[in-house]
């Protein structure tokens, strides 16, 4: 795939320190509102006042709207992925796999205000801005990749590389859908459906390769 370039998002400030400040600040608000109102809903005076400074002030350090929507998407992704490089990658078991799945679906716990942001708005990101943002996405998805090649690579798990992708992109989801479906998930805690999920996506991998090698 090919690297896309991170945008740059214009500011009439020269002080980095100043920007990376009032920036946290702009996301911290913007998340609050996106998840109320939805990105196309909220104004840019909201999220000024959301972060606690003017309309005039929010504009010295982004240009448009989007930009803010950019900005969230793109600290949100470099959270998660930041969080997720703790990832035992090279175990090449399936407890190893087990333990990357609890690790990624807590961290989602943690985040879920902000990954429900990113599910339901990312779609809004301007055409120059999405190709980078998703490059992020299929980075994370990659690690669950790495995961699973060890252990077909130490005879845990008899995979091909296409499925090898679709079970990472499965956990990868899996894992987002305790914050876009929380509403549905109540009787559940996280450590719950961890469990849940992690045996229903080992038994759903071992029960395809048990029908496979019976074709056979």
């Amino acid at each position: 795939m090919r690297l896309e370039n991170k945008r740059e998002v214009q500011s009439s400030v020269k002080d980095e320190r100043l920007i990376e400040m009032r920036r946290d600040q702009m996301i911290k608000g913007a998340v609050s509102l996106f998840k109320q109102k939805g990105f196309h809903r909220t104004t840019t005076r909201e999220i000024a006042k959301a972060s606690g400074f003017s309309i005039g002030t929010l504009y010295e350090y982004i240009r448009t709207k989007e930009d803010v929507l950019y900005l969230v998407c793109d600290r949100i992704y470099d959270e998660v992925r930041v969080r997720l490089h703790d990832m035992e990658l090279d175990g090449g078991t399936l407890q190893s796999l087990s333990r990357g799945i609890a690790h990624y679906f807590k961290v989602v716990d943690s985040m879920q205000d902000e990954v429900l942001v990113m599910y339901q708005e990312a779609k809004s990101l301007s055409k120059d801005a999405l190709p980078y943002v998703l490059k992020k996405e299929l980075e994370m998805t990659k690690m669950f990749e790495t995961l699973i090649q060890k252990c077909v690579d130490e005879g845990e798990l008899v995979m091909e590389q296409d499925e090898i992708h679709l079970l990472a992109q499965n956990i990868f989801v899996q894992g987002q859908m305790w914050a876009f479906r929380r509403w549905a998930l109540r009787k559940y805690n996280i450590d719950q459906y961890t469990d849940r999920q992690t045996e229903l996506l080992l038994k759903g991998v071992r029960g395809y390769q048990a029908a496979v090698n019976k074709g056979e």
